[in-house]
């Protein structure tokens, strides 16, 4: 994709009847798409952007944080459609455990008490997580034809019909098992275009930190979900799961109230020919005037490489398995990044964190799940300066490093000590040994939340060129759907079969995350999404990524060859 927008610099003369560079490719058109408002401006981006007789983008000026909170503001409103899914995570798992719910959707033992079997229970998690792979993939074209906003309140949309029809049920566990699959396809439209959009709209040195206000929504949403569930567990009627999932609702009804105040992606504008809503959309996010030069640089640098993507045709699904452009390579570290998030077994936790804390010993596992809750919240604030002070890949090496320990530990003292009496005397349990699995569950959802939570998002949502950013997100997106459905829905098997040894699983999992971040992941920190594209196209080796300079600043002594090659044996470059 081309980096410098196609525009030959004009003199005085032709600047005073075109009052700014031609963006069109065709000798044909006589004026630019884009005006401005006076002469100035013209000669000042002449003057400083023309190169060799082309026009290379404005920087955007870099501001304290205090000029973001803006865009900082409307960036969270639009990641409240993690909060939602959040909620989801946070109100199921105390529902499968709550009275009422078993009564009516569980199955009834010989003594009279009611239970949940075991592919009820994974079935009633984990097919949430289908719909949501499937809604992700389905929705993927309505952003490129509609915009983001009005897609996500499409997908919304969806999430309440599902939510009724849930709420709805009165003893048929497949009446909502449904509404489960119905909400599931909403979620999973709003899980690719809420960190797309932001990822658009978000100037980039704060991207990072503004996409992972999307994972910080999540957590809030898990942490008030199990807050409710708390709240509602001494009910021993319907008030125990109906309040919670009448109140998700009121958040899908705020979703779609947040969508008339923030502002459309530039980069759809722009591909629709609405270039005067682009430039405002930019210079709101960076809160600048629309007259303001690099406003109307950054519209002209976009513009010349969406004409660029126009020129090669529309995208279809056969071109991300296309290895030219390293498209392919982009689809399955995005698929890899994805799946290994959930492999790290936060979900472990989360779904089945009261269950879990039952079995070592605690008399009620809601307390924990709020406990788990507000670490997994306030953990992910340092997340919000982490992921932009020391990168993306930094963030993931060193959270699967601390992951890895906390597992060690944590399953260990499980299999060794939690059962004195062995587990077949599970009513016997050490209450130290539990205390230290609970603490290095919480070192654990600390090291997750700060690292791997926001920034596999974070990874996807730069990662694609705009052509096939949607798809591409879509289907990386999916596999963490998939693979949350497989654990939510196998675990319990597992579990049952291997009580804690599962944490040597989750183990492996992140010893194979670490080597595969470090050799097929690259830093992305403080690039555009352009420069991010041009990085991947010039086969930039990840482990010499944050060396990598934009082709607009690079110097004499700059060797980009260097960059893409390493003589040095594999063990030597970890090193």
């Amino acid at each position: 994709m081309n980096q410098e927008p196609v525009a030959e610099v004009q003199d005085p003369q032709q600047q005073n009847n075109n009052l700014t560079p031609s963006l069109s490719q065709s000798n044909s058109e006589t004026h630019s798409v884009l005006s401005a408002p006076s002469q100035k401006n013209d000669d000042d981006e002449a003057k400083e952007f023309a190169d060799n007789g082309e026009v290379a983008p404005a920087e955007m000026p870099k501001k304290p944080a205090s000029a973001y909170i803006t865009v900082s503001i409307l960036c969270l409103m639009i990641a409240f459609g993690g909060y939602v899914y959040g909620w989801d995570i946070g109100t199921i798992s105390g529902f499968v455990n709550e009275t009422d719910y078993l009564k009516r959707f569980g199955q009834k033992r010989k003594d009279g008490t009611y239970y949940l079997s075991k592919v009820r229970t994974g079935l009633l998690l984990g097919i949430f997580s289908i719909g949501c792979a499937i809604g992700g993939l389905a929705w993927s074209r309505l952003g490129d034809i509609y915009g983001r906003r009005k897609a996500l309140v499409f997908v919304t949309v969806v999430y309440i019909i599902g939510l009724i029809i849930s709420i709805a049920s009165i003893d048929k566990w497949y009446q909502y098992f449904i509404g489960r699959i119905i909400s599931g396809l909403g979620v999973g439209g709003i899980a690719v275009y809420s960190p797309l959009l932001i990822s658009e709209v978000s100037p980039k040195h704060v991207r990072g930190t503004l996409v992972s206000c999307y994972q910080l929504m999540i957590t809030l949403g898990i942490f008030l979900g199990y807050c409710t569930n708390y709240g509602t567990r001494n009910y021993d009627n319907s008030v125990q799961w109906r309040v919670p999932l009448g109140l998700g609702f009121a958040w899908a009804l705020f979703m779609i109230a947040a969508m008339f105040f923030v502002p459309e992606s530039p980069r759809f504008l722009i591909e629709i020919g609405q270039f005067e809503e682009a430039k405002k959309s930019i210079a709101r996010s960076n809160k600048l005037t629309v007259d303001d030069p690099s406003v109307i640089a950054e519209v002209e640098f976009l513009n010349a490489g969406i004409e660029a993507e126009r020129a090669a045709g529309s995208a279809s699904w056969g071109e991300l398995f296309n290895p030219e452009g390293k498209i392919l390579h982009r689809v399955i570290m995005g698929i890899m990044v994805q799946t290994l998030q959930q492999l790290t077994g936060a979900n472990y936790f989360f779904f089945y964190g009261t269950t879990i804390f039952a079995a070592v010993g605690l008399n009620d596992g809601f307390e924990t799940s709020v406990v788990i809750g507000i670490v997994n919240f306030a953990s992910t604030f340092p997340a919000l300066y982490l992921t932009e002070r020391f990168g993306r890949r930094t963030c993931l090496l060193w959270g699967a490093a601390g992951m890895i320990c906390c597992f060690v530990v944590f399953a260990s003292v499980g299999v060794t000590k939690l059962w004195p009496e062995g587990p077949d005397h599970k009513d016997i349990s050490s209450k130290g040994a539990g205390n230290c699995m609970i603490c290095f569950t919480c070192f654990f959802i600390f090291c997750f939340a700060t690292t791997w939570a926001p920034c596999a998002y974070v990874i996807v949502s730069e990662s694609f060129p705009l052509r096939i950013k949607a798809k591409g997100m879509s289907l990386a997106i999916a596999a963490n759907w998939i693979w949350n459905f497989l654990l939510g829905f196998f675990t319990p098997f597992i579990t049952g079969a291997i009580n804690f040894y599962y944490g040597y699983v989750f183990m492996g999992c992140l010893c194979f995350s670490w080597v595969y971040v470090f050799f097929f992941i690259p830093e992305t920190k403080g690039l555009s999404l352009e420069e991010v594209n041009t990085m991947w196209e010039e086969g930039v080796l990840p482990w010499k990524s944050s060396e990598w300079v934009p082709p607009n600043k690079r110097g004499a002594d700059y060797d980009a060859d260097a960059l893409a090659h390493d003589d040095k044996p594999w063990y030597k470059r970890m090193l």
